[in-house]
């Protein structure tokens, strides 16, 4: 156990995050994903929610601010416009985190594409439809 780092972010997962540089990406997805087969090392959070994981990774990971979007969800397939629940919950996650930071969503085979070059997939436990994220890592400013 460490102070003030949540007990859900294990050394596999921590040490993927310590990894990451500036740009980096990072996807946080489903339990419906097909993570194993898309290249990355996958880190697996049975049982755990995709917001829960993002939550945990967010007390963290700084993200990217020199980029108009640093956040991405997977688009509802056939209706690119429909809002899921579990956008409104990333959303109210990355606003607590990084204030003034975006959400939007990228088409099916795009969020694929881009999860296949990240740097490292989370596969959590998550079973509401469409609970992927990719988070593209910023840096750590010095203290002023």
């Amino acid at each position: 156990m460490l102070k003030t780092i949540p007990p859900l972010l294990g050394p596999d997962l921590l040490y993927a995050l310590r990894a990451m540089g500036h740009g980096d990406e990072l996807a946080i997805v489903d339990a419906n994903f097909p993570a194993e087969h898309l290249g990355p090392e996958v880190i697996r959070l049975d049982g755990i929610s995709a917001t829960d994981v993002l939550d945990a990774v967010l007390t963290v990971l700084p993200l990217d601010s020199f980029v108009d979007q640093a956040a991405f969800g997977m688009a509802v397939v056939g209706a690119p416009d429909q809002r899921e629940p579990i956008y409104d919950l990333f959303e109210t996650i990355i606003h607590r985190h990084e204030p003034g930071q975006k959400f939007s969503t990228l088409e099916r085979f795009a969020f694929y594409e881009r999860a296949q070059a990240a740097a490292v997939i989370v596969q959590s436990g998550e079973t509401r439809l469409y609970g992927n994220i990719i988070l593209k890592k910023g840096i750590v400013r010095p203290p002023a």
